[in-house]
Parts: C-alpha cells; sequence; structure tokens
C-alpha cells in the first residue's frame, strides 16, 4: 500500500483534505477489531443474503489473504479495513468495510479514488464482489464500477481503467 501512502503525500487542497485518510498494514493484534468490524457492518447484509455465520466462520474470512489486509486510518482513528489483491491484470478489492458510523460521510469515496489512483498508475482495471443487498452498491456505481455479473449471492462488478 506504499503507492497509496504516497498519494497522501501531495500537495493539493482536494488530496490535502483526502490526508485525513491514511493506512497500515494489518497486524496479529487487530484480529479483534477486525471481527467486531466485520460484524457491524456485514452481518445484516450477509442475513439478507440468507448467509448466517459465526465468529468462527468471520475469522477464517478476516485470515483469509491477511497479507493482503490494511487498516484504515480517519484522522488517526482505525476505522476500517481495505483487503486489496493485486494481479497482473487487475487490483481486486477483497474487503472494504468501515465502521458503520463512518459510512455515508464520504470516506468510502475517498478510499475508492485511492485505490482507483494506484490502478490508473499500474494500468490496471479493479473488479469486486457486493451482495445484492448491499447498499455500498451505490457507492461503486457512484465510482463507475459496472455490473459485469451476478449469481444468486453477489454482484461481479469492474472499473475498468481507460489509458
Amino acid at each position: 500500500m506504499s503507492s497509496i501512502n504516497k498519494v497522501l503525500e501531495s500537495k493539493s487542497v482536494s488530496e490535502k483534505r483526502a490526508a485525513i485518510i491514511s493506512f497500515r498494514r494489518a497486524i496479529a493484534n487487530d484480529r479483534a477489531f477486525l471481527l467486531t468490524l466485520r460484524k457491524t457492518s456485514m452481518n445484516a447484509h450477509l442475513k439478507a443474503a440468507g448467509i448466517y455465520i459465526d465468529d468462527h466462520s468471520h475469522m477464517q474470512r478476516i485470515d483469509e489473504f491477511f497479507s493482503d489486509s490494511n487498516i484504515i486510518l480517519y484522522q488517526n482513528k482505525t476505522i476500517g479495513l481495505l483487503k486489496l489483491g493485486l494481479f497482473s491484470d487487475k487490483i481486486h478489492i477483497r474487503q472494504f468495510q468501515l465502521i458503520p458510523q463512518y459510512q455515508g460521510l464520504g470516506i468510502g469515496s475517498r478510499v475508492l479514488g485511492l485505490v482507483k489512483r494506484k490502478a490508473q498508475e499500474k494500468k490496471l482495471d479493479i473488479t469486486l464482489n457486493v451482495l445484492l443487498n448491499n447498499p455500498a452498491k451505490e457507492l461503486y456505481l457512484r465510482h463507475d464500477f459496472v455490473v459485469i455479473d451476478s449469481n444468486e449471492l453477489e454482484f461481479q462488478m469492474r472499473w475498468q481503467w481507460v489509458g
């Protein structure tokens, strides 16, 4: 995520406003926060999709690709998770979660803007999956992601880099 941190060092006014968002690599001590975050940000959406999972199942999802996990900080307060997979042909947003009280404040847009900037630098598309009933889909649509496929649980979405 050093590329994202470099974006934060920019000097423009709009990017200085975005500088209140920062990232740090997740460590093992973050697992309790990540469990609480996942439960508070995802349980209602999972339930609406007919998926009922326990803490053990949540922890399995947290631990999957844990080395790709970055804690989102807002004004130096831990508020979320961004888990990115970097591939030769795309960046895949594996997980993107914010504590509910920080949703709807423009933070998600700022984070997506930084991910899109990283994708542009690397000339890569961005992909993600979002549950059918998750209102985060609207955020992605506002950021020019398009639905490329779906199944009974989720939409597959893509933001296309244009050179």
